[in-house]
Formats: structure tokens, C-alpha cells, sequence
């Protein structure tokens, strides 16, 4: 499966990213229905992101980026949500994945020579880049093969959103090491030959993301393109760091949508007569809404810390759990509010509705989530819990 899609003139963009976010959000809501009934990727919305400056959003002012941080990131994607959010969670995919060279960047001098080039291409080239870090996570999945000058790897990756707009997966595999097995983590080009996109994505919710499977096979990877090793299974200071930075910007999206259908919903209740029953639903769906926020605002906050640690994965994940249930549970009683015109297509919050359940499945899922903070509360080890 391709998708070609028209490259964006590099120019500078006009305002702010708040107001960038908010016209893409009012452009892709016009195709956010269509992308969603034919299960097609949202790559029309592209272009405009590239021209709007959402793509180098967090690369640094000084390479030639928006400079934005993780809070203004979040906000962009939560904005983004409120009109599309496949296309805000197929963005924040890429956002992350930029946002923590960034933060390498500014934070670990020693590690600029490693996280520059890519950030320079994101600014300079306005290149996607991919995930594979859902199916990943600290396991780690494929198989590298030791070759002489590298390794050869066969890799088969799952929820890899955006993957049709994509320039570079950034992804891993591992590795059968003397020291046991080890994940090798690289930038994976979707342009070569030995890779592969698969029609997979066929979903509840959240269609327009192409989140399809993408194949790797026998793809050479030299030595000087390996940035990190780790031991497979277990946490490691790169994935402190990744998970401190990408999971308030993942989670902004899942906070855009419950808003969204809050608000939907108050439109339709003030159409009708007051009731009791309306306000009750009303005051209850307001109170969800609140503590999402509260939760993601606690995210926000751990990660600008820039203190990533087991600790802070600990504020993190406690925070991404209460955004998932808070932000599933506004949209829940949305369709309470709205009653039976809710149920229409046309009045949008079904749509929502099946778009929020896709926060249930990101790490650290809720079982994970509690193990590992009632092991950082009893001051047990963490290495293995993800």
C-alpha cells in the first residue's frame, strides 16, 4: 500500500502554533468523517501540516525548527484533536519522535553530534518520521541477524501510525548477544527496498491513522547507524527519557478528543429544554473532564522536570491511566447527554465515541500501571515491569 503524497514548499509559517493547530483542526474536520467510513489515511492533511509548521514544531530554534517544548507540543495536539483525531494521533506519533532528540539535544551536550543531522533534515526536509514503539516497548521484537560491518534485520512491525506519509521508522530488533539478548535501536528508511507496508488497519476506531504493519526484510544495518544498545526486557535510561517526553504528547490527543465530544454534546443538551437529569449528566461528564485534565497537566509537569528516571515514568503512567479513564468516561456520558441524537453518525460523537478507545492500549496498560507503582511505593524493583 502507497500513498503519494506533495511535498510542502520549506517557507516559514504565519502565527502561532496554537493558531497553526487550530486551522489544521478546521481543515481535516471537514475530511475527518470520510477518512474514517472508507478507512483511509488522513494524507491529504500532510501538506498543510508541513506548510502550517507542525512537522519541525519541536526541533529547535537554532537548527532551524518552531523551538516548541513539550507543553506547547501537547496543546498543539490536543488542538489538532478537536477536528480529526486520527490526524492528531498519527501526528503525535511523528511529534514525539522528534520531541526527544530534541530533548537530548538541549539537555545532553555529549549527545548532539548523535540527534542533530535528524533534527536538521525535520526542519530542513520536513521528513516524517515513524514509531514502532507501542509494539517495541521494552521487549523489543524482530530479529537482527550479527553480519559482518552490521546487522541484517527481519522485522515484522505492528501499529506503526502514519506509516504511509513516512520517511523514517525509528525502531529496533534483537539481537542474539553474548551477553544475552539485546535490543539494537535504528533509523529504518521506509524508502528501502526491503521494506514493506501491509494493509492491516481495520479498527474500531481511529482509521484515518494508517497504523498498518510495516515489513522488514533483511534490511542492512551498518554499525555507525546504531545509536543505542540495551538489554532486551528490561528499562533502560533511553526509554526513561522516551517514555518521560512522549507519553504527555500522546495522552494531548486523547484529552483533544473527550473535549471535542463535550462539547458537541452541550450543544446538542442546550437545544432542549432544561432538566434535572440533563444537568446531573452534564455536571457529572464536566467533573471527567477536569480530572483528565488535571491528569494531563501532571503528565506535562513530570516531563518538564527533565529529571527522566523510574520516578518520573512513575508520575508519567499514573497520569496517562487517569487520562484514559477520565477522558473514555467524558465521552461516555457525552452520548448520555446527547441522548438519542448522539447515536446519528452525523452528529459525530460515535465516531469519538470508538476514536477514544484506543487510549485503553498504549503503555503502560493498566495492570502494567499498577504493578509498577505499587512497586515504586514499596521501593521494589522496576526493571522488568512494562
Amino acid at each position: 500500500m502507497t500513498t503519494t503524497l506533495v511535498a510542502a514548499p520549506v517557507s516559514k509559517p504565519t502565527g502561532t502554533l496554537a493558531e497553526a493547530a487550530d486551522r489544521i483542526a478546521e481543515a481535516a474536520a471537514r475530511r475527518a468523517a470520510d477518512c474514517d467510513q472508507s478507512e483511509s489515511f488522513v494524507a491529504e492533511h500532510y501538506p498543510a501540516m508541513k506548510a502550517a509548521g507542525l512537522i519541525d514544531a519541536g526541533v529547535p530554534v537554532e537548527l532551524g525548527g518552531g523551538g516548541a517544548e513539550v507543553r506547547a507540543l501537547g496543546d498543539m495536539l490536543r488542538r489538532v484533536a478537536h477536528g480529526c483525531s486520527s490526524t492528531a494521533l498519527a501526528l503525535s506519533m511523528h511529534t514525539h519522535q522528534v520531541a526527544f532528540p530534541a530533548w537530548r539535544w538541549h539537555h545532553q551536550p555529549e549527545a548532539r553530534p548523535k540527534v542533530e543531522p535528524l533534527l536538521r533534515r525535520v526542519a530542513g526536509e520536513r521528513i516524517v518520521l515513524l514509531s514502532s514503539g507501542g509494539g517495541d516497548w521494552i521487549g523489543g521484537s524482530g530479529r537482527a541477524e550479527r553480519v559482518e560491518g552490521g546487522y541484517r534485520v527481519t522485522a515484522r512491525k505492528m501499529f506503526v501510525s502514519g506509516a504511509p506519509a513516512g520517511d523514517i521508522l525509528m525502531t529496533s530488533a534483537v539481537a542474539a548477544e553474548p551477553d544475552g539478548p539485546t535490543v539494537i535501536h535504528f533509523p529504518c528508511p521506509m524508502s528501502a527496498p526491503e521494506v514493506s507496508i501491509l494493509d492491516t488497519w481495520h479498527t474500531l476506531g481511529m482509521r484515518g491513522t494508517g497504523s498498518h504493519d510495516v515489513m522488514i526484510e533483511g534490511l542492512f544495518v551498518p554499525d555507525e547507524k546504531i545509536p543505542v544498545k540495551r538489554p532486551a526486557g528490561r528499562w533502560h535510561p533511553l526509554f526513561f527519557m522516551l517514555a518521560t517526553v512522549a507519553f504527555p504528547l500522546i495522552y494531548a490527543v486523547y484529552l483533544g478528543v473527550a473535549e471535542r465530544a463535550r462539547d458537541i454534546a452541550v450543544d446538542i443538551a442546550k437545544a432542549r429544554p432544561p432538566s434535572d437529569r440533563a444537568r446531573w449528566r452534564a455536571g457529572q461528564m464536566q467533573t471527567a473532564l477536569t480530572a483528565a485534565r488535571l491528569a494531563h497537566e501532571h503528565m506535562t509537569a513530570a516531563a518538564e522536570r527533565n529529571a527522566p528516571s523510574a520516578a518520573s515514568i512513575d508520575e508519567v503512567m499514573t497520569g496517562r491511566r487517569l487520562v484514559e479513564e477520565n477522558a473514555i468516561r467524558v465521552v461516555e456520558l457525552a452520548l448520555e447527554l446527547a441522548g438519542g441524537a448522539g447515536f446519528y453518525r452525523k452528529a459525530e460523537l460515535e465516531r469519538l465515541f470508538r476514536d477514544i478507545q484506543a487510549a485503553r492500549y498504549h503503555p503502560l496498560q493498566k495492570e502494567a500501571q499498577t504493578d509498577y507503582a505499587g512497586a515504586m511505593a514499596l521501593g521494589e524493583p522496576i526493571d522488568t515491569i512494562y
